[in-house]
């Protein structure tokens, strides 16, 4: 893999934000939040949303660490730091993106610190952040 400050990751595109995984997800996480499983509790809000559920935050950020996996491989991951300006919100298609900000060794392996963000295409950046990846060998 050759690669240079200023390239982008290859995306990796959510068609369609799963409902029954947020379900899934709270019930595995214990979590008792309606928003991520009532579509009428989040219609009651006074955020406008509609009747749509919210994605957890761990759900987002998988989007991320599979395009980052996709790209460098299932043992690439040293560091991430993340923000969630938005909701995820249930039927949305998300791309994750990213792109190489710096590259080093250190002791033998190539890092590569990356910006990295989750994007809908009409709201805009959904979750963003810094990862740190070891590249793989003959990666720099």
């Amino acid at each position: 893999m050759s690669v240079a400050v200023g390239d982008r990751i290859p995306e990796w595109v959510m068609d369609s934000v799963c409902p029954a995984r947020m379900r899934t997800m709270a019930a595995l996480l214990r979590d008792p939040n309606p928003l991520h499983w009532d579509r009428d509790a989040v219609a009651a809000l006074p955020l406008g949303l509609g009747r749509r559920t919210i994605n957890q935050g761990p759900l987002g950020l998988s989007y991320m660490i599979n395009m980052l996996h996709a790209w460098a491989g299932p043992d690439c991951l040293r560091r991430i730091n993340m923000r969630f300006p938005q909701v995820v919100l249930d039927g949305e298609r998300v791309v994750a993106r990213g792109e190489i900000t710096a590259l080093w060794d250190d002791n033998g392996e190539t890092l590569a610190e990356c910006s990295i963000w989750l994007q809908h295409e009409e709201r805009g950046v959904l979750l963003e952040g810094t990862a740190t990846v070891v590249l793989p060998k003959g990666g720099a």
